[in-house]
C-alpha cells in the first residue's frame, strides 16, 4: 500500500526474531530444507518484511543461533529522511553548484594575464569559456545514466575528482591548447554538479515540497556566477596589479578553486549518502537475501511466513479448502518450473494482498478450526524459502541503451514539442546574457568610466545579491500559491464581496492547480530581464550615478532566475517521467549558447556602443518574455496537442 505522503519506498517494518508453531494459522508448515525451489518477490520500501521460520530449532538455543539482523535503517525511503540529514544534502548540493558556477564566471578576469602568459590572443583565451560550458552542455547526457544505474554518490564522487585535479592542472599548463582541454575537462566534472545535484534534490523532497529546495538551488546557480569574477578580479588587481606578478595572479585564481574543490569533495565523501531509490533498493534486497543465506547456512533456519489472502474474507467451506489446494498445487508446479528455469519465477509483492505479515501469536490455534458458517479474518499463510528482487532492475533497460536514450530523446523533444523549444530557446537567451556579463562589465566600466579590474568587479556583485533576493521571493510566491481563497479544492472563499469576486475570477482564470501556476509569477518578473538590460546599457556612462547600472545588473539577474526556475518546474510539472530529457534539450541549448557568447561580447560592444548593445539585447529579451504569457493563456490548448503530455496524462 502506498505511504501516506506519496513516498514510493517506505518499507513499513523489520524483521522480527520470533518463532512460529507449526500449529498456528490456517496452513500448516510444509517440510522445507535446502532441496526446496527459491520463490522470489518483488520488494518495494513498502513492502512488510517477513518472519524467518525457526521452529523447527531449539527454542532456547534459536536466537542465540541466528545471525544478527541487519541494519536497514540507512536503505529507508530517501523522502522519509529526517530534516536534518535533508539540509544536509541540500547543502552539500547547493555548495557544488555554487562552485561550479563560481569556476565558469572566475575565469574572465584573469585573460588578460593568462593570454600574455600563454602565448595567444585575449580573443583565443577566452575560448577557455567556451570549452568549459561545451563540457557543461553534453557530458549529463552520458553521466546521469550512469548515477540512475549506480547510484548519485559514486558518479558525483568521481565526477569531483575529476574537477578538481583538472583544475590544477589548469593552474600550470603552460600552452593554451592544454588549457582548453583542461577547461573542457573541467566543464565535465563539474556538470555533474548542476545536473545530478537536481536529480539528487528530485529524489529527496516529493513534488509539492520542492519549490523551495529547488529555489535554493538556482539561487547558488547564479550567485556562484557573480560571486567567480568578483573574487577573481578582486585577486588579479592585489597580487598582479602595479608592480604585482600576473602569472601568479592568475595562478591562484585556480589554486584557491582546487582548495575550496578539495574540502567539498571531502564534505561528498563523508555526509553525502546515496539518495537513488531503486539504487537504495537493490541494496536492502541484496542485504536481506545475503542474511536468509547466512540464516540457512549458519543456524539451518530454511523458509519465511508469507501471506497470500491478506485483508480478504474467508468462508472455510470444503469447497473453498479444495479451491485452496488447487491453488496451492499451481504454486507449487510454478515454484518448480521457477527451479528448472534459469531465469526463475519473479512473484509480484506490490499489490497489498500479497504483502509480508508477523508471525501469529500462541493465542491464535484457534484459527485454524474457524466454523464453516463464520468469515475468518486470518490470512492463509504459507512456508517458502524466499529471496527478493527489484522490479526496476529487471525492467531497465541496458546501460547502452539507456545513454542512447539520453542523447537521442533531448533533442527529439526539442524539435518536435514547441513547449520545449520555446523555454530551451528563451532560456537559452537568458543563459547567453549571464556570460556576456563576465565580458560586458569590465569592458563598459573601463571604456565609459576607466575603472580598473577591481572596480569593475564589485559591479559582479549585483549579481549575487540579485540571485538571493530572486531566491527569496521565490520561496514566498510558492507559498502564495498555498493560499486557502486560491485552492479550488477548498470551500468558497469569505468575506466582502469585492474580495469575494476577486478570487472567484482568481480560481477560474488562474487556477493553483494547473501547471502553467508556476508561471504567473515569472510572467511579471521574466520583464526585469529586458528591463536591466536597458538600464544598464543607458547608465553605464559617466554622468550618472554608478547604482543605476548595477541596478540594472540586479534586476537582469532577477529575470535570468526566473527564466531558469520556471523552466525547471514546468518542465517537471508537465512531463513528468520526460521531464530529464526536456530539462537535458534546454540544458544542452542554453550552455552552448552560453558559452559562445563570450566569444562575440567584444565586437559587440566596441561595435555598437553600450546603448545600442543593450538594446538589441534587451528587444531580443522583450521578445521572449511573451513565451510565459502565452502558455499562461493557452497552455492547455497547447499541452493537448503534445503527444508526450497527452500520453502522460492517459497514464496518469
Amino acid at each position: 500500500m502506498p505511504s501516506p505522503d506519496g513516498c514510493p519506498w517506505e518499507s513499513a517494518g523489520h524483521v522480527k526474531h520470533q518463532p512460529v508453531r507449526s500449529s498456528a494459522g490456517p496452513s500448516q508448515p510444509q517440510s522445507i530444507d535446502e532441496s526446496t525451489p527459491i520463490t522470489y518477490r518483488y520488494l518495494t520500501f513498502d513492502t512488510d518484511l517477513p518472519t524467518p521460520y525457526t521452529a523447527a530449532l531449539d527454542p532456547d538455543d534459536a536466537r542465540a543461533a541466528l545471525p544478527p539482523q541487519p541494519d536497514l535503517t540507512k536503505l529507508g525511503c530517501p523522502q522519509r529522511w529526517p530534516s536534518h540529514r535533508k539540509n544536509i544534502i541540500l547543502a552539500l548540493a547547493c555548495a557544488a553548484t555554487f562552485l561550479t558556477a563560481y569556476s565558469s564566471g572566475s575565469y574572465a578576469p584573469p585573460v588578460p594575464a593568462m593570454a600574455e602568459d600563454l602565448g595567444a590572443s585575449e580573443l583565443a583565451t577566452v575560448a577557455g569559456i567556451t570549452t568549459f560550458c561545451v563540457g557543461f552542455a553534453l557530458a549529463p547526457m552520458v553521466l546521469a545514466p550512469l548515477s540512475e544505474v549506480y547510484g548519485r554518490r559514486p558518479v558525483l564522487v568521481a565526477s569531483g575528482l575529476v574537477y578538481v585535479a583538472f583544475q590544477a592542472v589548469c593552474s600550470v599548463m603552460p600552452g593554451l591548447a592544454g588549457m582548453l582541454v583542461a577547461r573542457l575537462l573541467v566543464g565535465t566534472g563539474g556538470s555533474v554538479f548542476s545536473s545530478v545535484t537536481g536529480g539528487v534534490i528530485a529524489d529527496v523532497w516529493a513534488k509539492e515540497d520542492r519549490n523551495g529546495p529547488m529555489a535554493l538551488f538556482s539561487g547558488a546557480v547564479l550567485g556562484g556566477t557573480g560571486m567567480g569574477p568578483l573574487v577573481a578580479s578582486v585577486m588579479m588587481e592585489r597580487i598582479g596589479g602595479a608592480g604585482g606578478d600576473g602569472t601568479l595572479a592568475w595562478q591562484w585564481v585556480f589554486w584557491h578553486q582546487v582548495i575550496a574543490g578539495t574540502v567539498l569533495l571531502v564534505g561528498l565523501v563523508f555526509w553525502l549518502s546515496e539518495t537513488r531509490g531503486s539504487v537504495l533498493l537493490s541494496r536492502k534486497a541484496k542485504t536481506l537475501n545475503r542474511w536468509y543465506e547466512r540464516l540457512e547456512e549458519e543456524a539451518g533456519a530454511y523458509g519465511v511466513w508469507v501471506e497470500e489472502d491478506e485483508g480478504k474474507e474467508e468462508i472455510e467451506t470444503e469447497k473453498e479448502e479444495a479451491e485452496a489446494e488447487a491453488e496451492e498445487h499451481e504454486e507449487k508446479e510454478i515454484v518448480d518450473a521457477r527451479e528448472a528455469s534459469p531465469e526463475g519465477t519473479v512473484v509480484s509483492d506490490s499489490e497489498p494482498e500479497e504483502k509480508m505479515n508477523t508471525p501469529m501469536s500462541d493465542d491464535d490455534d484457534s484459527a485454524g478450526t474457524t466454523n464453516s458458517h463464520v468469515p475468518s479474518l486470518t490470512p492463509r499463510r504459507r512456508l517458502v524459502r524466499l529471496r527478493w528482487t527489484v522490479k526496476e532492475d529487471e525492467e531497465r533497460a541496458s546501460l547502452t541503451e539507456l545513454m542512447k536514450t539520453s542523447v537521442t530523446r533531448p533533442f527529439h523533444l526539442l524539435f518536435t514539442e514547441p513547449t520545449v523549444f520555446s523555454f530551451s530557446l528563451w532560456c537559452a537567451f537568458a543563459w547567453a546574457v549571464l556570460y556576456c556579463q563576465f565580458g560586458s562589465i569590465s569592458l563598459a566600466f573601463a571604456r565609459r568610466r576607466a575603472f580598473g579590474i577591481e572596480q569593475s568587479g564589485y559591479f559582479f556583485g549585483a549579481i549575487t545579491a540579485g540571485s538571493a533576493v530572486a531566491t527569496a521571493v521565490a520561496v514566498a510566491q510558492d507559498r502564495l500559491l498555498l493560499l486557502p481563497q486560491w485552492r479550488a479544492d477548498l470551500p468558497p472563499p469569505e468575506g466582502g464581496a469585492v474580495s469575494a469576486s476577486f478570487w472567484r475570477v482568481v480560481r477560474r482564470r488562474f487556477p493553483a492547480e494547473a501547471p502553467e501556476c508556476r508561471l504567473y509569477f515569472t510572467c511579471v518578473t521574466a520583464c526585469f530581464l529586458p528591463a536591466g538590460l536597458f538600464l544598464f546599457g543607458f547608465t553605464v556612462r559617466p554622468d550618472v550615478h554608478w547604482v543605476a547600472p548595477a541596478a540594472g545588473i540586479f534586476l537582469a539577474t532577477w529575470g535570468i532566475y526566473s527564466v531558469y526556475l520556471a523552466t525547471f518546474n514546468y518542465f517537471a510539472d508537465i512531463y513528468h517521467k520526460y521531464a530529464s530529457s526536456a530539462l537535458a534539450a534546454q540544458s544542452c541549448c542554453r550552455n552552448l549558447l552560453g558559452g559562445a557568447f563570450p566569444l562575440v561580447t567584444g565586437a559587440l560592444i566596441r561595435n555598437l556602443g553600450e546603448e545600442r548593445a543593450g538594446s538589441l539585447l534587451g528587444g531580443i529579451a522583450a521578445g521572449l518574455t511573451l513565451i510565459p504569457w502565452a502558455l499562461v493563456f493557452f497552455g492547455e490548448t497547447i499541452r493537448s496537442k503534445s503527444r508526450f503530455a497527452i500520453s502522460l496524462e492517459r497514464q496518469g
